[in-house]
């Protein structure tokens, strides 16, 4: 015991020795650095020398911090070791001392039990451990070094800095103009000059619309945004960075190798390749110290530009990241970042360094495959989340507790709606009462589409893959449909309705007076979604829309899409949601000639500013075929839901040939297509409801309206007439005969089954033709006739609202 507790004091002492090393190695740094700055002639001359001495240092930082959070693994495992080892002491002796005690012992004390206890959960957690660092980290790290030393790349990074010292101007997003030094002044020196407080909280920046790191300098006069975490680009970098320590926590942890590690619309992930195990849920905890022990080591995040041949030699230990370097990387060179002893392939921006990030959680893993594809490696994947304060995490935490409660698949098992076979995969069955809503909520959209001059069609599930081929689908989207081989020819079930439309609008001429021809279709879809991203109803292989394109001149586009707005609009305000819009405009790689497209985004920009809500501009974001509206749509947990879109198309009626004759008598005109869905799949959007009501759909959605309860056996032949009257008149209504169950439980079982009604019937009601009713929330509304009840919900159910229980 002398012995390890010695050895403990041992690397303690070697703890503290390091620690004095790093400090006074930063102190070196910052001496040498204000050494440059402070001596601009002498830089020039003796910059290179002056660089390579401060990169050595910085190299010799960085691996003695490796060292240090080593050697604090190594210190936290021998305490526990030793605590181990004494508590095992303890135990031998309290036995010895029970054997000698005799037969006439006590039995041991409660204290003692709840040590053992504490004991056996103990040994149950897994142990922090850590491997030895892989060969292919200290490979990697000695490349990276190498390249940040090599002339050449020095002789290029000053010959782009010969203009060191030229004044700049820096335009800061509030209208304020500051001056700073080119490839010296940072995004950072720019906050930090304006507000220490704004500088801590700003994340990454934007200089001249691209996203930027706060330590890279600028490099020329340029606009300056600085982002904090309520800005979407910021949260996106805040959690690209957390993906960052999570793969070096898992690359210390397993020994694995990294596949992709990107930002979600909530955390991240990092897929990570591991021959022959898999990542335990017991794990993850361990996984957790990690990271929170790489944050407190503020390891920066340093960037480089490497040209694409040295990085396949840098990660030639990897094949998943020499895939992404060969198949997706087109240019000569490409960025790398490191933090710690990670170096990985990124895009970037990311934080300033891993001290940026205060909460993190380490919270659910996975199996899927590489991208997707089950024919591929499978690769574990670990979820994340993290926040730049704890009030932000115990937030999350609640509202992560809050939507486990509204997981849709939960509720579609729990009120009998829907149910997936592995016969049938990514094709959902809907049971009667699920069935009810899908029904609703279709009937809902062709009511509106009879107000709205949209006449529905029926179009075919299967055509030839000529159509396709003309259309364009097949070069770009063959691998996700369903096709197949009849008489020499490949055929294909729809993934989607437009090029059918095509052909019901080519297949007669039409003219300027038809405009404009509004086709709508409920069509089953089918894709061939890859298993590993088939989720609920979220993600599906066979779908229905609420498809409809709009053909029209390009004169109409504004009328249309105003008509489109004022559509969502009525639709989403119906089941309670907000919204955001969002324009897109022309890509670079957009088709057609400018000037049409320029018309069609004036057209759309006027639709929406006539349309009157608030909207945002994505600058090139739209597609190549045509810009486009995007519309997201906020449940009750504040989350975003891409479901409705209105997006033009230009090239379609030139693929698909497709003309009209225009009042001046030309018979070669084209018209525009409008692509319009505004629940998107009808899967999707019963997952999105069910989730945002939490279970409790509103009256005229509800799959269970009316529950009827006799108060005893004499009055149930009256019940069945009034369940029976209710079914009548359309209502999703049920009676509850079970003699065995007290009329108290039958009516909290009805409550928790969610039925909107309760309607109690006894004796006097029986004798007076009425019901007595009350809702889900056990608000009382007495007595009332069975016709004025009937009447009552029949408006209530064709009102759509969200309160019937209330305002009945």
């Amino acid at each position: 015991m002398a012995a390890k507790a010695l050895a403990a004091e041992a690397v303690a002492a070697r703890l503290e020795r390091q620690e004095e090393d790093i400090r006074w190695l930063w102190a070196e740094v910052q001496r040498l650095r204000d050494e440059q700055l402070n001596a601009s002639d002498r830089c020039q001359a003796e910059g290179p020398c002056l660089t390579r001495e401060v990169a050595q240092l910085r190299a010799e930082n960085r691996d003695l911090r490796h060292r240090l959070y080593r050697l604090r693994l190594c210190l936290a495992e021998e305490l526990n070791h030793q605590a181990k080892l004494e508590s095992a002491a303890r135990a031998a002796a309290a036995q010895r001392e029970a054997g000698r005690a005799g037969p006439g012992a006590q039995p041991p004390s409660s204290q003692n039990r709840e040590e053992d206890i504490r004991k056996k959960k103990k040994e149950r957690e897994p142990d922090l451990e850590v491997k030895n660092q892989p060969d292919f980290i200290k490979e990697r790290l000695k490349l990276f070094e190498t390249l940040k030393k090599d002339p050449h790349l020095l002789f290029a990074i000053y010959e782009q800095k010969g203009t060191t010292g030229k004044v700049i101007s820096v335009r800061v997003a509030d209208g304020e103009t500051v001056e700073g030094e080119v490839w010296k002044t940072t995004p950072y020196q720019v906050a930090a000059d304006i507000s220490r407080d704004l500088a801590e909280s700003t994340v990454i920046a934007r200089v001249n619309g691209e996203l930027w790191d706060l330590d890279r300098p600028l490099e020329g006069d340029c606009t300056l945004e600085l982002l904090t975490f309520d800005d979407a680009d910021a949260r996106a970098a805040h959690w690209r960075s957390s993906a960052h320590v999570l793969g070096e926590a898992m690359e210390l942890y397993y020994g694995g190798h990294l596949c992709y590690g990107p930002p979600t619309e909530d955390g991240f992930y990092c897929d990570m390749f591991i021959e022959d195990r898999a990542v335990s849920r017991a794990e993850l905890s361990a996984l957790e110290d990690i990271c929170k022990a790489i944050i407190k080591e503020r390891q920066p995040f340093e960037r480089l530009d490497v040209s694409k041949d040295v990085l396949l030699e840098m990660f030639q230990y990897n094949k998943f990241k020499c895939r992404i370097l060969n198949e997706k990387v087109n240019t000569p060179t490409t960025t790398v970042y490191r933090c710690g002893p990670l170096i990985d392939l990124c895009k970037g921006p990311h934080v300033r360094h891993t001290g940026k990030i205060k909460a993190i959680k380490i919270f659910k893993t996975s199996s899927t495959f590489w991208e997707g594809n089950p024919e591929m490696e499978t690769l574990q994947r670990v979820y994340g989340i993290s926040f730049p304060n704890d009030e932000m995490m115990e937030a999350w935490e609640k509202s992560r507790e809050e939507a486990e409660s509204r997981d849709h698949g939960r509720i579609g098992k729990d009120q009998e709606l829907f149910f997936f076979h592995d016969l049938s995969p990514g094709s959902c069955f809907f049971l009667p009462r699920g069935a009810f809503i899908y029904n609703t909520l279709v009937d809902f959209i062709r009511e509106e589409y009879h107000h709205r001059n949209f006449t529905e069609v029926l179009s075919p599930n299967v055509y030839n893959s000529k159509l396709w081929e003309a259309s364009g689908h097949w070069q770009h989207y063959s691998e996700n449909m369903f096709t197949f081989g009849i008489e020499k020819d490949t055929f294909a079930l729809k993934p989607m309705n437009c090029p059918g439309h095509c052909l019901m609008f080519a297949h007669r001429p039409r003219s300027w007076r038809e405009m404009p021809i509004r086709f709508a279709d409920f069509g089953v879809l089918h894709r061939n979604e890859l298993s590993g991203t088939l989720s609920g109803l979220t993600r599906v292989r066979r779908f229905q829309q609420d498809d409809a394109h709009i053909f029209c001149t390009v004169e109409q586009i504004e009328e249309e899409t105003k008509g489109c707005l004022q559509f969502l609009q009525s639709v989403y305000s119906t089941f309670g949601f907000s919204f955001q819009l969002h324009l897109s405009t022309r890509p670079e790689n957009f088709l057609g000639e400018t000037e049409l497209w320029d018309e069609a985004e004036t057209q759309l920009q006027n639709s929406l500013v006539e349309f009157g809500k608030p909207w945002k501009m994505n600058p090139g974001d739209g597609a190549f075929y045509g810009p486009k509206i995007d519309v997201r749509i906020q449940d009750a947990l504040g989350r975003y839901h891409q479901c409705g879109t209105i997006q033009l198309d230009l090239q379609l009626p030139i693929r698909c040939n497709l003309t009209y004759v225009s009042k001046e008598g030309d018979d070669r005109k084209r018209p525009v297509i409008i692509h319009r869905a505004i629940l998107g799949s009808v899967e999707r959007m019963i997952a999105i409801l069910a989730e945002n009501y939490g279970g409790k759909w509103p009256f005229w959605l509800s799959p269970r309206q009316v529950m009827v309860i006799p108060v005893e056996p004499a009055c149930e032949d009256y019940a069945l007439q009034v369940c029976s009257a209710f079914f009548e008149e359309g209502f999703m209504a049920d009676v509850d005969l079970d003699r065995s169950c007290p009329l108290n439980k039958k009516i909290h079982t009805a409550q928790l089954a969610q039925y909107n009604f309760i309607l109690v019937v006894g004796e006097k009601e029986k004798t007076n033709n009425a019901v007595n009713v009350r809702t889900r929330d056990n608000k009382i509304h007495g007595e009332i006739s069975l016709t004025s009840a009937i009447d009552k919900l029949k408006n209530l159910k064709k009102s759509r609202t969200l309160n019937a229980e209330d305002e009945f």
